[in-house]
C-alpha cells in the first residue's frame, strides 16, 4: 500500500487495516490504529509505520483512545519468506528472549550487524526493539485482562526487572502500570499450587469461521486433546515448563469479535509464546476481507466463499508435532490416522499440570523414535521412515519451525525418506502458515473440484484434476492455501451426508 491509500483507510476508519500498520502524527506526538475515531489529522503530520516497534523508536507514543496494540497483528508475516518474515515470526514466539539477537541471527542465517541492519531498512526497528514492542503488548494485555501482581506480568511479558516494564510502559503508553490495569475492566486470575490460571479475550478480524474448530475435532488424540464444534482444549510442551489451554468459538459482536482462552500454565514466563502459538493454530491474524474477495473473483470458488465466510487455516503448537502428524497421516484416512496418534500418544510423558481428562503431552520426537516400531502398524518401510525422522528431530539433525521459509522447508523435508511433495507442503501450510500451498494432488481435493465444477470425474486419473486444479486456482495466489481448506470443508461435508460418494481421503492430520 501506498501513502495515500493508506490514508484512505484512515480516513474511512476502515477496521479491516487495524494491525496491518500503525499511524504517527507528529502533531500530537502519538501513534494510532486505522480505525481511531479521532479526528483525521492532515496528511502533512502523518507517517505510516509498518510496526509500533518503529513508531516506538521515532519518538512516538501509543494513543490512550484506540489502543493500537489490541487488535489482530498482521497476516504479513505469513505471507513473506524473506528475512524479516522470518525473523517476525521467531520474535513473535519468543527466540530474542531465549537466546537473544545474536541466537534469532544464527537461527536466521545472518551476522547480527545483517540483521540489525534488514530490520531496520524493512520494518524501522531492530530485533531488540521488536522484541520490546512485543512484550509491551503482552504487558498490556495482561495489565487490562487479568489481575496478576505487576511483578508476575512485568517476568510473564518478558521483562528483565520491574524497572524495565514500569520504563517501557510508560513510555509506550504514556500511562503507569496502575493507570493502564485502571481504564479497563479485567477478571480474576488466580496462582494455585504453583501454576497460573489466566482467562483473556484475544482480538479476531471478522468474519471467523469456526468450522476449524470441527477440521481439529476430527484429528483429536484422546488424553492429549479434546475438541468439539464449539471448542478445543489439549496440553502443550513450550520452553519452560507445561501448558494447558482452552478455546472457545469465536463470539462476534456488532463492535468487535474475540475468542475467549483460558490457560494454566506451570511457568508464567511461557505466556507470550502460547499466546504466539494460540494465534497460529487458530489463524487469528487473518485478513478474511482480503482472502474472500480475492477467491470469490473464481466462479467455481465463489459459491463456497459466500456460503463460508471468512475461512481460516489451522496452524500448529510444535512444527516438530505437525510433521509426526502428517507422516501418519499419509495414505490412509483421517479416522485411521487419528486412531494410529491415539495409540502411539501412549508414549508421551505424563503432564506435571494436573487437568481432569488430560493425561498425556503429545510425544516427543525422541518418545516417537523409542516406540514407532512396537506401536504402529503398516509397512515395514513407512514405519522405519516415521521412526527415521523422529530420531533426525531428536539429534537435532533435521531442525524445522517457523524460522523457515517453504523452499528451505521443502529442502530439509523432500530428501528425507518417506516424505514427498504433498507432505511437505502440508507440513508448510500449518507450521509456516503458508497461504499460498495448494494441495492439487489431494484425493479429497480432486474429488471435491469434481463435484464443485462438474469437470471430469473420480475415475479420471487424478494428475489431470490436479492440473485442472492448479490452472483454474492459479490466479487466487497468494490464497491457495485457503482455496485447498474451502475444497477440504466441501468434500468433509459431502462425506457426512454420502459416506460413499469421496472414497478415503489422504488424511490430513
Amino acid at each position: 500500500m501506498d501513502f495515500w491509500q493508506r490514508y484512505r483507510a484512515i480516513d474511512s476508519r476502515d477496521t479491516r487495516f487495524d494491525g496491518q500498520f500503525v499511524t504517527a502524527v507528529s502533531s500530537t506526538g502519538i501513534y494510532c490504529r486505522p480505525s481511531c475515531p479521532a479526528r483525521t489529522p492532515k496528511p502533512a503530520n502523518v507517517t505510516f509505520y509498518r510496526t509500533s516497534a518503529a513508531a516506538h523508536e521515532a519518538g512516538f507514543r501509543a494513543c490512550k483512545r484506540c489502543l493500537p496494540e489490541a487488535v489482530p497483528g498482521t497476516p504479513e508475516w505469513n505471507l513473506r519468506n524473506d528475512a524479516a518474515g522470518r525473523a517476525m515470526r521467531l520474535i513473535a514466539d519468543g527466540e530474542v528472549d531465549r537466546s537473544g539477537v545474536s541466537g534469532l541471527a544464527l537461527r536466521l542465517g545472518y551476522s547480527t550487524r545483517q540483521l540489525n541492519r534488514i530490520l531496520r531498512e524493512e520494518l524501522g526497528a531492530g530485533p531488540l526493539a521488536l522484541a520490546r514492542a512485543a512484550r509491551a503488548q503482552t504487558a498490556r494485555t495482561l495489565l487490562t485482562g487479568t489481575d496478576l501482581l505487576f511483578s508476575d506480568v512485568a517476568f510473564a511479558a518478558g521483562f528483565s526487572s520491574i524497572r524495565q516494564f514500569n520504563d517501557t510502559v510508560a513510555e509506550v503508553y504514556a500511562l503507569t502500570p496502575s493507570q493502564l490495569r485502571g481504564a479497563s475492566a479485567h477478571r480474576g486470575s488466580p496462582v494455585d499450587g504453583g501454576r497460573t490460571t489466566l482467562t483473556l479475550t484475544l482480538p479476531v478480524r471478522p468474519p471467523y469461521d469456526n468450522g476449524i474448530f470441527t477440521f481439529l475435532q476430527a484429528r483429536a488424540v484422546r488424553g492429549v486433546e479434546e475438541a468439539s464444534a464449539h471448542g478445543y482444549a489439549r496440553l502443550v510442551r513450550l520452553p519452560g515448563g507445561h501448558g494447558w489451554f482452552r478455546a472457545e468459538a469465536v463470539a462476534v459482536s456488532a463492535a468487535r469479535a474475540g475468542m475467549k482462552v483460558s490457560i494454566v500454565l506451570e511457568k508464567l514466563a511461557d505466556l507470550p509464546v502460547l499466546l504466539t502459538r494460540i494465534r497460529r493454530l487458530f489463524d487469528l491474524d487473518a485478513d478474511p476481507a482480503a482472502i474472500d474477495t480475492v477467491l470469490a473473483q473464481q466462479p467455481d470458488l465463489a459459491p463456497l466463499v459466500r456460503s463460508v465466510p471468512g475461512i481460516r487455516l489451522p496452524g500448529g503448537v510444535d512444527p516438530h508435532e505437525i510433521l509426526m502428524r502428517a507422516l501418519i497421516g499419509q495414505q490412509v484416512t483421517v479416522k485411521a490416522a487419528t486412531g494410529a496418534l491415539t495409540v502411539l500418544a501412549a508414549s508421551g510423558s505424563e503432564p506435571r499440570l494436573a487437568v481432569d481428562g488430560f493425561t498425556r503431552l503429545f510425544p516427543s520426537a525422541a518418545d516417537i523414535a523409542a516406540s514407532a516400531v512396537e506401536l504402529l502398524r503398516g509397512p515395514a518401510r513407512r514405519i522405519e521412515a516415521i521412526r527415521a525422522t523422529a530420531e533426525a528431530l531428536s539429534d537435532g539433525t533435521l531442525d524445522i519451525g517457523v524460522g523457515d521459509d517453504l523452499q528451505s522447508l521443502r529442502g530439509k523435508l523432500l530428501p528425507l525418506a518417506g516424505i514427498g511433495p504433498w507432505t511437505a507442503d502440508y507440513v508448510a501450510m500449518r507450521v509456516l502458515g503458508a497461504t499460498d500451498v495448494l494441495l492439487g494432488n489431494d484425493a479429497a481435493v480432486c474429488n471435491a473440484w469434481v463435484a464443485l465444477t462438474g469437470r471430469g470425474s473420480p475415475a479420471v486419473p487424478r494428475t489431470r484434476t490436479d492440473r485442472d486444479v492448479a490452472g483454474a486456482l492459479s490466479g487466487v495466489s497468494p490464497w491457495r492455501s485457503y482455496a485447498t481448506m474451502h475444497l477440504w470443508r466441501s468434500a468433509s461435508a459431502r462425506t457426512a451426508t454420502n459416506p460413499r460418494s469421496i472414497p478415503a481421503e489422504r488424511a490430513t492430520s
